[in-house]
């Protein structure tokens, strides 16, 4: 991606140097495959743990925490893609008459205290509600790269945009509707309905995308096929068979590689909200 010249939000919170609990025993790379599965589940980012009979194996953190240079620097590309979904997003909200508060940026290591409860770097990055903040521990993506073979800046700014896409669901009150269906129905239907959640999320990830490079010409050769790849390796179905060797369809709850691709594709290839309903058509036109 070129963004040369571009400004960094000032809307961060930088935890990073605060010290927190990191897991003992398994480790991150232990984990990382099933906290990538949560990550895109949208679920609680304590199951991970909990799930994993680990909760407990913490050790405390260096509060002299030092980030290294290719940290750094990813630190300056989030708040960067965050500017940028700010302007974005500004934009599209006043087409509606509407106004957009941008949700904060939480940076941070190890683990952290959200108004969703508490969280590990394993579970990979998440938007809460509760306090309107996006949470990413920027080891993320040398994970993604490691364990994933999802690389690349534009795969990194689709995670940042992806999150911010639900923070625009709270704001539409799309987050909120759904999750009351959830409540109601059965399981099997719950995880419908976060499919449809997510997918849109996607949708979203791809509209930012294409305004982004309206306003500052921001995408390069290859950017999109990177997003694509990363799509593709973020699918339920693809996830669940890389982690234990097939998948179960009931319980997707995020959407499968070609599904997310779709979406991704069309708000990257439309940049017009009015093609993003993914609650009208039926589950298997998705």
């Amino acid at each position: 991606m070129n963004l040369s010249g571009r400004r960094e939000s000032s809307n961060v919170d930088d935890r990073r140097r605060m010290g927190g609990k990191t897991i003992g025993g398994l480790g991150i790379g232990g984990l990382i495959i099933a906290g990538i599965i949560v990550w895109i589940m949208g679920g609680n980012p304590l199951s991970v743990l909990q799930n994993s009979n680990v909760s407990g194996l913490t050790t405390e953190q260096s509060s002299t925490y030092a980030p290294s240079a290719e940290e750094e620097e990813l630190a300056s590309f989030a708040k960067k893609i965050l500017a940028g979904t700010e302007d974005v997003w500004t934009a599209e909200f006043a087409k509606m008459g509407k106004t957009y508060v941008p949700p904060k940026l939480v940076l941070f290591t190890g683990s952290v205290q959200s108004g969703c409860g508490g969280a590990s770097s394993s579970t990979g990055p998440f938007y809460c509600s509760a306090d309107q903040c996006v949470y990413l521990d920027l080891s993320f993506f040398m994970d993604m790269k490691k364990q994933l073979g999802a690389d690349g800046d534009f795969a990194y700014a689709y995670v940042i945009a992806h999150e911010v896409g639900h923070h625009v669901q709270y704001l539409l009150g799309t987050l909120q509707q759904a999750h009351n269906q959830m409540s109601r129905v059965s399981e099997t239907e719950s995880n419908k309905i976060s499919v449809r959640l997510e997918l849109q999320a996607d949708f979203y990830a791809g509209i930012w995308a294409y305004h982004d490079n309206e306003m500052f010409g921001s995408l390069e050769d290859g950017d999109i096929e990177e997003g694509l790849n990363v799509a593709s390796k973020i699918g339920d179905d693809y996830l669940q068979k890389k982690a234990r060797g097939y998948s179960v369809p009931d319980s997707f709850n995020h959407g499968t590689s070609a599904q997310r691709v779709k979406w991704l594709k069309k708000g990257l290839t439309t940049g017009n909200l009015n093609n993003g309903d993914t609650f009208t058509p039926s589950y298997s036109q998705l």
